[in-house]
């Protein structure tokens, strides 16, 4: 077989290589690459002409073109995917993509050409579960309030005044926004903590573990109406775009808070800033935005009760290997003739 190889800085070239040589051996034809992602931003929106089905992608069409040549198999993170590149590499039969939402793919186009795509569902869920259990800490206890005033050089003896420290997760009521993978893996993290857990989807029902552990499924109203902390795990959809805007803001509790680690436009961010600067929420942590990278004169950069990240929590050394491991497992099973663990179409 003909594997080409397109790798980042992040799931490189190398780490898919020697994860496909344990599957599947030495004596295939490999062909490497890697893009310089993420220190080039890729492109988060869809794209325009022939890219304006894919998003999420690094990578121009000549150079995806020239780089897949005739290979049989593409093995990639970040690689564009459109219509008009299938058109121009006719012997490619499997596309194995690293991401839970391989959005750079037009699996449309794939189908109709009976190419094979597989992916890697859940591959970043505990890292992801564990930045957010991790945001929702820095949020309710001050640390990066902490943090930002002491570096500036103050010392904020004052939040360990009772009308200004924060509050253990034990007090709280945490809400999230989706219950799938990464829902449930926050879910669990949280639950040794002793707070009180309630879920919004309604795709998920519980289950007898979740009903031991005294989860509760409610409405998104309910949900927003009770907790304490709403952290959104939810996909985006056409019906998810703005799931969160002014209106479901206020509905939400007086000094809570609000966690983003999902996707920028789940979340209405000017009715967010308003809230933050008027009072109605106590504070926010944010990984992803609707505008990546963010500009310099950004509104959140001018609040004090907000933790912002530049989209990384889903970046883990684990991640990167398991990603890996899961495309290469079902490469093999493509080779051998197996059904496929992850197959998409």
């Amino acid at each position: 077989m003909k594997i080409s190889i397109y790798g980042d800085s992040f799931v490189t070239s190398g780490i898919f290589k020697s994860a496909l040589i344990n599957q599947v051996g030495n004596d295939h034809n490999f062909k490497l690459k890697d893009v310089n992602w993420p220190d080039t931003p890729f492109h988060n929106d869809y794209g325009e002409g022939n890219f304006s089905k894919i998003k999420e992608y690094l990578g121009n069409e000549e150079d995806v073109i020239n780089f897949i040549e005739d290979s049989d198999i593409l093995v990639t993170d970040l690689a564009p995917v459109s219509e008009s590149i299938l058109d121009n590499v006719k012997n490619l039969k499997y596309i194995g993509v690293s991401r839970g939402g391989p959005v750079n793919i037009d699996i449309d186009a794939c189908q109709k050409k009976s190419i094979i795509v597989a992916n890697a569902p859940g591959r970043n869920a505990s890292a992801v579960a564990e930045f957010t259990v991790a945001k929702i800490l820095a949020q309710t206890r001050l640390i990066t309030l902490g943090h930002t005033t002491l570096m500036q050089g103050e010392w904020r003896g004052d939040l360990y005044r009772l009308d200004k420290t924060g509050r253990e997760l034990s007090e709280l009521t945490i809400g999230l926004i989706g219950y799938s993978h990464i829902g449930k893996l926050v879910k669990n993290l949280l639950v040794p903590f002793g707070c009180k857990i309630v879920f919004s989807d309604p795709y998920v029902e519980l289950n007898n573990e979740d009903i031991a552990d005294g989860i509760k499924k409610v409405s998104l109203e309910n949900l927003l109406d009770m907790s304490d902390v709403v952290s959104i795990h939810a996909r985006v959809t056409k019906e998810t775009v703005n799931l969160i805007g002014k209106k479901e803001i206020s509905l939400m509790k007086k000094d809570s808070y609000l966690i983003n680690t999902a996707r920028g436009p789940l979340l209405d961010y000017k009715a967010l800033h308003d809230a933050l600067s008027n009072g109605k929420l106590k504070g926010a942590a944010l990984d992803t935005f609707y505008e990546e990278p963010l500009p310099e004169n950004h509104i959140f950069k001018n609040l004090n009760n907000v933790t912002i990240t530049p989209h990384i929590a889903g970046a883990s050394v684990k991640t990167a290997y398991y990603a890996a491991e899961v495309i290469a497992k079902d490469v093999r099973n493509y080779i051998d003739g197996k059904k496929l663990v992850n197959r998409i179409c």
